[in-house]
């Protein structure tokens, strides 16, 4: 399915082409189980036919597996080589026809068919001609971007995922805000509201200008997702949103200086307390001056400010 998938070969019927992919079990001697095509047949090969729904293929070879016939040695053996359908209701299987050999089928040779005839080379073509499994490119996301499992795993299943992500990263520039943002907001986002990824109201080609705003400072991460619930909402782009909100990042270090010394002017028992060993009023004073500047301060020069002026310089 997944190279089905990756090399765009469903066609205009997803669904219909997906119950042509069926899952087979075979019961082999010795109590093997196999899934996939086995080629060829021989005494004690048992097949169950591949539902239309892969879970109940998979459960029908479990209940074989349960209910299949032991020897005395305690394997799973087949009394002849047979189909066998399974009824999900009553959770268990039963012949549905013999497979003895080949005239079972009516098999003949066509003398209108030529033979055909599938080279190395032309296989090795084909190979080449596919595009990136997932298994590949999350491989690659992990090695080129340093991307945890879990994020690289997210990103690489699904192709439409993988191409949002690659349009993004090549406007953003950081492989990391770009999976946090997609993995994160964007899916959220899209949970909320029901939409696919194919039609998401903020493109890639829309998203990473606000990446990009968030990676010079312009933006807090609060700051982005407010930007991004509006862009979402169609009031326009990134550049946008912010000039009309004013939520420009309050970045200049003397005003920020200002609004921390009117804190701690404010505040004489929580600056004791502070110096006094007092590590947790930290966030007090972050709090007041997030609430005095609006929520625009940036918060990584308030922690090093903050700091500073706590420790009396």
């Amino acid at each position: 399915e997944a190279i089905y998938e990756q090399a765009d070969r469903f066609g205009h019927d997803r669904d219909w082409a997906l119950e042509r992919l069926k899952e087979h079990g075979y019961i082999l001697p010795g109590g093997q189980v196999s899934t996939g095509v086995v080629r060829g047949q021989r005494e004690g090969f048992g097949q169950l036919g591949g539902g239309g729904q892969r879970r109940a293929a998979r459960e029908a070879i479990e209940e074989a597996r349960r209910t299949g016939v032991r020897d005395p040695r305690n394997r799973y053996t087949m009394t002849a080589a047979e189909r066998r359908l399974y009824d999900a209701e009553r959770d268990e299987t039963r012949s549905m026809r013999s497979k003895e050999d080949a005239h079972d089928y009516r098999y003949f040779p066509d003398p209108d068919l030529l033979p055909v005839v599938v080279t190395a080379e032309r296989i090795e073509a084909a190979r080449r001609g596919l595009p990136e499994m997932p298994w590949a490119r999350r491989a690659r996301y992990a090695r080129e971007y340093g991307l945890n499992n879990a994020d690289a795993d997210a990103l690489a299943q699904d192709r439409t995922v993988a191409e949002y992500f690659e349009a993004l990263l090549a406007i953003a520039g950081d492989a990391k805000l770009a999976a946090n943002w997609l993995n994160g907001e964007v899916s959220a986002a899209l949970n909320r509201s029901g939409c696919a990824l194919e039609t998401c109201p903020v493109t890639a080609e829309a998203l990473g200008p606000l990446l990009l705003r968030v990676r010079d400072g312009t933006l807090s991460g609060s700051m982005a997702k407010q930007v991004f619930d509006a862009m979402w909402n169609g009031e326009g782009s990134a550049d946008e949103i912010i000039e009309a909100r004013g939520l420009r990042q309050l970045n200049d270090n003397s005003a920020l200086a200002a609004i921390i010394e009117d804190v701690m002017a404010e505040s004489p028992q929580q600056v004791e307390q502070y110096r006094a060993g007092k590590d947790k009023v930290f966030g007090y004073f972050v709090g007041q001056v997030m609430k005095k500047s609006q929520g625009k301060a940036n918060p990584q020069q308030v922690n090093e400010l903050l700091k500073e002026k706590l420790a009396g310089n």
